[in-house]
């Protein structure tokens, strides 16, 4: 048995999710192997991708790699932060130039302070409840220059309780313990899987960590750093599926 731990963005869905696409995951279960998605979006996007999308899936790793669920919704494992440096936190985010974020907890909550914008079912960081924990935050800055100064800034200050992974512009904040590949390390845990099993395929920064550790992809039109680091590059899931299989 083998598995493949796909990112989402810029990989499994490079240019669509099309029928190619989908009978290649199919055909390589029929052979006993899995296939995943591991991603830094949060576990209602992850769902709604997974329904909208048609995919025939193995398992889910949402907030990159914090929570571990399966298909149908049901959360297997997730790496889990006091509450209590929430508001601190979010105060030294939004002075670094953040206006927004999503929040991962019990559920997903969007912080917005632009007055003008904000939908009814968003809060500020005054009117956002106080959150035992809380699994991910996520935000988007105006460049990738601003998010990687922004991401550094988080991991001088926080580093010892919190992880920044950069994505391009979006940042992604977990626990300090997580990472796709220590999300893909509980997985195989979880379901009995060996090292020797695992295979990723990713694009961007936030997938460094899953690349350099198992057996790996990078997508062709992925950023050079994880080209660097990657055993082979493809240019899409069916192309990898076809070399694996045969």
């Amino acid at each position: 048995m083998k598995i493949i731990a796909s990112d989402y963005d810029g990989t499994l869905n490079h240019g669509g999710i099309d029928d190619k696409k989908r009978n290649a995951i199919k055909e390589w279960r029929e052979k006993g192997n899995k296939f995943g998605i591991v991603s830094g979006r949060v576990v209602d996007d992850l769902l709604k991708i997974y329904k909208k999308d048609e995919l025939d899936l193995d398992f889910l790793l949402a907030c990159n790699g914090a929570v571990i669920l399966t298909t149908d919704g049901k959360i297997l494992k997730e790496d889990r932060i006091d509450g209590d440096i929430l508001k601190p936190f979010l105060d030294f985010l939004f002075s670094l130039g953040a206006d927004w974020a999503t929040i991962q907890s019990d559920r997903s909550y969007i912080i917005d302070e632009n007055d003008n914008d904000r939908l009814p079912d968003e809060f500020t960081r005054k009117t956002l409840p106080n959150l035992k924990y809380f699994i991910q935050v996520s935000t988007i800055l105006e460049d990738d220059e601003e998010a990687e100064k922004v991401t550094n800034a988080v991991r001088e200050k926080f580093g010892d309780k919190l992880n920044p992974l950069q994505n391009g512009r979006c940042i992604d904040i977990v626990s300090s313990r997580i990472n796709k590949a220590k999300g893909l390390y509980d997985y195989l845990e979880l379901v009995g899987g060996k090292y020797e099993d695992m295979i990723t395929v990713g694009d961007n920064i936030n997938d460094t960590h899953m690349i350099k550790e198992f057996r790996s992809y990078a997508m062709a039109n992925g950023v050079q750093s994880i080209k660097d680091i990657a055993d082979y590059v493809t240019e899409g899931i069916t192309e990898l599926i076809e070399k694996e299989i045969n």
